[in-house]
C-alpha cells in the first residue's frame, strides 16, 4: 500500500512493525530464556502501542483499503503477538516460507495429488518437513516419532509435537 501510493498511515505502520524487527534483531544471538526476556520488556509494549494505533486508524480509515489491511491484522491479532509469549518462536514464519517456495512455485507439477484435500495435506506435510529441516531436524526421524507420539498426545499439548529443536527432547 505504501509503494503504491505512499500513504503516509502505511508508512507509520510499516515505521511501527520495523520497531519490532529492530528488537528482534537485537535478540538474534540471545538464549530462548534472554529473548523472551527482552521481548516481553520491549516488544511487548511496541505490540501494545500498534493494536491501540491501528484501532484508532481503523475508524479513521473506514471503508478504504487501508482499512482492510488493518481489518486482517486486528482479525489475526493473537496470532500476530503469540511470538512475544516464547522465546523460541520466530517473529514471522519467512524461513519456511523462503523453504517451501519452490513448492508454491511449481504448485502445477503437484496437480498429481488427485484432490484439492489431498493437495492441502501434501502443502501440510511439506511445510513441517521444511520447519524440521530448518531446524536441523532430521525430517524423516522426526514425522515418524510424531507419529508414534500423535494417538495419545492431548490436545492440550499438539504443540509439542511441532517441529522446532525446542521440543526435541531425545
Amino acid at each position: 500500500m505504501h509503494a503504491a501510493n505512499a500513504s503516509p498511515v502505511a508508512e507509520e505502520a510499516l515505521r511501527r512493525i520495523a520497531q519490532l524487527y529492530a528488537i528482534e534483531q537485537l535478540a538474534h544471538d540471545m538464549t530462548p530464556e534472554q529473548r523472551l526476556a527482552l521481548r516481553q520488556q520491549q516488544a511487548v509494549p511496541a505490540m501494545a502501542d500498534l493494536h491501540t494505533w491501528l484501532l484508532a486508524t481503523q475508524r479513521t480509515a473506514a471503508g478504504s483499503g487501508m482499512a482492510k489491511s488493518i481489518d486482517h491484522a486486528l482479525k489475526r491479532w493473537p496470532a500476530l503477538q503469540r511470538y512475544v509469549t516464547a522465546g523460541h518462536l520466530p517473529i514471522d514464519n519467512n524461513p519456511v516460507e523462503n523453504a517451501i517456495r519452490p513448492i508454491a512455485i511449481g504448485k502445477k507439477n503437484w496437480l498429481f495429488t488427485g484432490s484439492d484435500r489431498a493437495g492441502r495435506r501434501a502443502a501440510a506435510i511439506q511445510s513441517l518437513f521444511a520447519t524440521a529441516k530448518l531446524n536441523g531436524l532430521d525430517s524423516a526421524r522426526w514425522l515418524a516419532e510424531t507419529l508414534e507420539k500423535l494417538p495419545t498426545c492431548p490436545n492440550s499439548t499438539i504443540d509439542s509435537l511441532l517441529p522446532f529443536a525446542e521440543f526435541t527432547h531425545n
